[in-house]
């Protein structure tokens, strides 16, 4: 299942391309250091472009009106050599092999950066969510289940939720998990250690659906600490902040930066942006989202473009949606002066390139 498979995007921009980029941009900079073991240095670096395994099929649903679709399924599966392989699943109809490989590749070195003992892995069903019905979800992701069953596992593979799924999809999986163990008379260990962000009373953990945009206004607040050393500013309020993305890392971060003061100035979901210069409430935007499914139309903010939002003059520009939205060809319109990365890979390396020397700071996402 190592077959190359290229999937790119309207920019032409292939996302697992993009990992070995810079993966090999590391491997230049640290060469030197392992000149008496260059060969194993060389195996690892290889090594570390390819997934262990890449699984792939189509599930078959049954719809509520009796109708058959498939739905493509994937999970990249990086590399175990730290500990189980550990990563999200995403519902999402720009799901592609390319994508959840180099997902893979990148959850693999977030969790060696910091000595967490897990690989990277990554998951996900090429399907829009919002056009299933609550039963439809629940049956899709019990058939993914069923085609991984064998391949996850508390130490195995553990999956996460990801972009359009949450505590609910994740109980739901663990359930078919176990189901299908007990059936086959495997059951050999705790099932709910097979999945992570699920529902407190399934073993969940506290404060895990903000862990992501809490964290990343901590970064924000070291940001913030060395900026006032450098008098270049003397307060929160006066730092404008554009989050692009309002899922739920995008919320979190939006509402934590807010109440620490910050000018959160302009939000974004899938179907558009919103700005307004005195800055938004994330809580109420939240609100009039759920209710409108939408964030345009907000009280008293400019609708923009997502693409829009991602050229406005502001301060910090968080990236915290799908990767790749900032590439060769909107890198050189960034006016903020320091982007923290909130999605995964939101930035090709070739966008690097252009965005350093504009004297853009950027806090990478592997953080």
């Amino acid at each position: 299942m190592h077959r190359r498979h290229i999937v790119t995007n309207k920019t032409g921009i292939d996302p697992h391309q993009n990992a070995i980029t810079q993966l090999e941009a590391v491997a230049t900079l640290l060469e030197d250091k392992y000149l008496d073991q260059k060969e194993k240095f060389i195996q690892a670096i290889e090594s570390l472009k390819v997934p262990n395994q890449v699984l792939k099929t189509n599930l078959k649903l049954t719809m509520d009106n009796g109708e058959t679709k498939e739905f493509t399924a994937f999970r990249s599966e990086h590399n175990n050599a730290a500990g189980p392989y550990k990563g999200g699943i995403r519902f999402h109809q720009k799901v592609s092999e390319s994508e959840v490989k180099a997902l893979s590749t990148w959850m693999t070195w977030k969790c060696a950066a910091i000595g967490i003992p897990y690989g990277g892995a990554k998951g996900g069903i090429m399907v829009d969510p919002r056009k299933l019905s609550i039963t439809e979800l629940e049956r899709l992701s019990r058939a993914y289940v069923a085609f991984l069953v064998n391949y996850i596992g508390p130490w195995l593979d553990i999956p996460a939720p990801d972009v359009n799924t949450n505590g609910q999809v994740m109980a739901w999986m663990v359930d078919e998990y176990q189901n299908i163990k007990i059936k086959e008379g495997q059951l050999q260990e705790n099932p709910l250690a097979t999945f992570t962000g699920k529902p407190l009373n399934l073993g969940g953990s506290a404060g895990r659906n903000e862990a992501t945009g809490l964290g990343g206004v901590m970064v924000l607040e070291k940001l913030f600490i060395e900026l006032k050393k450098q008098k270049k500013f003397n307060s929160r309020q006066e730092i404008t902040v554009a989050i692009q993305g309002f899922g739920n890392v995008g919320f979190w971060f939006a509402k934590h930066a807010s109440d620490r003061g910050y000018q959160v100035v302009a939000l974004s979901d899938s179907r558009g942006a919103i700005y307004k210069k005195t800055g938004l409430d994330p809580k109420a935007a939240l609100i009039h989202k759920q209710n409108k499914h939408t964030l345009n139309g907000f009280a008293n903010a400019q609708n923009l473009t997502n693409e829009e939002l991602l050229t406005l003059n502001v301060d910090i520009l968080v990236p915290a949606a799908l990767e790749n939205v900032i590439h060769r060809d909107n890198a050189d319109q960034i006016k903020a002066t320091y982007i923290i990365e909130m999605a995964n890979g939101p930035i090709t390396p070739e966008a690097d390139k252009i965005l350093l020397k504009k004297n853009i700071l950027i806090i990478y996402q592997i953080l």
